[in-house]
């Protein structure tokens, strides 16, 4: 009869070592299993996220620079199609829509209109219509300001400037709101402003029209609370966009210091439309300053924001 094998005892030293080897293996197992979960959920993220949006279009006014641009970038990022608005007589239209499409792989419908004249955003609503767009989304960006005292400035630009940035962003708003409460869903974001919350000298009527926004916004979107539909002011400040040449305000003191990034202050609104925030001060200075007015007369804050604002020399722009 054979002797029998003797069975191998690991020694103390051996012991470890396997140990070690197991602990190592199952570490690397573990940090394995946990990249492959990791990845599979942020893949599932994005295709959720891009999947969520396809097909979906939002409708962007002045959409060809400053914020609006901005905010038709987030847009398309986040796949989004895109119907821009603006008047087009530059390039400028088919320049963004170029790039928006290029870069994201996007559908984008340019619409060249001067949201001035009354038909105008009637036109719009109509136009989308017929190519058998729905609107998910609506951002009125466009607006405009002129700058000087009221008894000196043109009359005729002021009406203009009321037009653009009221009676156009009235007509968007209830036409596109209309469909949205039919099915049940969609999203408007207008772009209000810090002017809406105080009196604003040298810039009577802009002021006075982002106040009508602000009330506006407020107001319809307690109407439709409860009706699948989101509705968000954004607040910005002063913000480095084109706004203040076309307003002829480069000679006010209130553009000579630091203003904000247009990036920054679209995604600050981007992200409370996604959010279903009822509005959004873009940035903490901004916030400061509405927290302060909100404790002082208006009569002070009125002074305050004429300092604010006249000419940073005697001559007064017209």
């Amino acid at each position: 009869m054979e002797p029998r094998p003797k069975r191998y005892v690991p020694t103390e030293v051996g012991k470890s070592s396997s140990l070690v080897r197991s602990i190592n293996f199952q570490q690397q197992t573990n940090q394995s299993v946990g990249i492959v979960i990791v990845s599979q959920w942020v893949y599932i993220k994005l295709k959720t996220s891009v999947m969520s949006t396809e097909g979906k279009y939002a409708l962007i006014t002045g959409a060809t620079s400053g914020i609006g641009y901005e905010l038709a970038k987030l847009f398309a990022k986040d796949g989004y199609n895109l119907v821009i608005v603006a008047r087009g007589d530059d390039g400028g239209l088919e320049r963004t829509a170029d790039e928006l499409s290029g870069l994201f792989g996007i559908n984008v419908v340019t619409l060249s209109k001067d949201l001035f004249l009354r038909e105008s955003a009637f036109e719009v609503y109509d136009e989308v219509k017929a190519k058998g767009i729905e609107i998910d989304t609506l951002v009125n960006d466009a607006g405009q300001g002129v700058y000087g005292e009221f008894a000196e400035t043109d009359i005729n630009r002021e009406l203009d400037i009321i037009q653009l940035n009221v009676m156009s962003l009235i007509v968007l708003t209830k036409k596109f709101l209309q469909d949205m409460l039919s099915r049940g869903s969609g999203k408007i974001l207008n772009l209000s402003s810090i002017a809406g919350k105080t009196p604003g000298p040298w810039q009577s009527v802009y002021h006075g029209t982002k106040a009508f926004v602000q009330s506006f916004t407020e107001a319809i979107r307690n109407e439709n609370k409860d009706k699948g539909i989101t509705i968000t002011a954004l607040l910005p400040g002063v913000t480095d966009t084109d706004f203040f040449n076309k307003a002829d305000m480069n000679a006010s003191k209130i553009v000579q210091g630091k203003m904000s990034d247009p990036a920054d202050v679209a995604k600050d609104g981007f992200d409370a439309l996604m959010s279903d925030d009822d509005k959004v001060i873009s940035g903490f200075k901004n916030k400061v300053q509405i927290a302060m007015s909100n404790l002082m007369p208006d009569t002070m804050v009125a002074d305050q924001m004429k300092k604010m604002q006249e000419p940073k020399s005697d001559e007064v722009a017209h």
